[in-house]
């Protein structure tokens, strides 16, 4: 419970004495939640050879494969994460364009292409390590399964959450955020327990979402909330009823895919 407040107020504390040198307040908050990240990733893997007594830190969250029978390969983890992720922005994007809320525009340029892949990868891997690897482990460690993957998602929906939205937009920013939430960690499972199909995934929107806004597409001031998510002119496709619609989807083939692996592990048991 206090692990990431003390690393936050560690990095804090460590970006204080560049307020001298005028670093503005936004980029020494920026520098300080940098610092924190550091911190978490260099505390990790020391933290489960303690907590979950794994004896490869890395492989207990999910980055690496040593020791692992049927872990998905990280490349076409990563790279299946983020095709889902295409999947649902196609979701959301194919009304706007039939339905003249948008009209598309198609400007790429070396630029925007890298500052969307950073910032997929960098918000992908920094998001999923603390959700899906630190807090969802510690959960089923305290919890059932069935709570831990409740309650992940439920917290992480809250943190992303903007309360100063009206109450229909939080609640469809809330549901869309906790689908999404349920969704990453089941991706997970799927993938053996590797973390780069939630990377993928979660990166995939987030970047997605950013090269669709900067160039790709102009979406009409006169596009519904219900249609491209609450946020007015910087919309979270995730709380619209599309958002919500392709989750559900994704959701129903997950489960099918979870329940049919689990049947042949039942099978086995019951012959042994």
């Amino acid at each position: 419970m206090l692990l990431i407040p003390t690393l936050y107020a560690l990095g804090w504390l460590l970006a204080w004495p560049l307020i001298p040198f005028g670093v503005p307040p936004e980029r020494q908050a920026l520098i300080g939640t940098l610092i924190s990240f550091l911190l978490l990733v260099g505390l990790l893997p020391r933290w489960s050879r303690l907590r979950w007594r794994s004896p490869d830190g890395w492989a207990a969250l999910g980055l690496t494969a040593s020791g692992c029978q049927g872990r998905r390969p990280i490349i076409p983890a990563l790279c299946g994460g983020m095709v889902l992720a295409s999947i649902l922005l196609g979701i959301v994007l194919l009304p706007v364009l039939l339905g003249s809320w948008g009209h598309w525009i198609g400007e790429v340029s070396i630029n925007r292409m890298l500052n969307a892949l950073l910032l997929a990868l960098g918000v992908g891997f920094a998001e999923e390590l603390i959700f899906r690897a630190w807090l969802w482990r510690e959960l089923n460690e305290l919890l059932s399964s069935a709570a831990a993957l409740l309650i992940q998602a439920l917290v992480f929906s809250l943190v992303h959450t903007r309360f100063n939205l009206g109450v229909v937009s939080m609640l469809g920013l809330l549901s869309g955020l906790f689908l999404l939430g349920l969704a990453l960690a089941l991706q997970r499972r799927l993938d053996g327990g590797s973390l780069w199909g939630c990377i993928g995934l979660h990166g995939g929107l987030v970047g997605g979402w950013f090269l669709i806004q900067s160039g790709l597409v102009q979406l009409s001031p006169d596009a519904p909330a219900w249609l491209v998510g609450p946020g007015g002119l910087s919309p979270n496709p995730i709380g619209g009823l599309m958002g919500i619609g392709g989750l559900l989807i994704l959701l129903t083939f997950q489960l099918t895919a979870v329940a049919r692996a689990a049947r042949p592990e039942t099978g086995a048991r019951k012959a042994s």
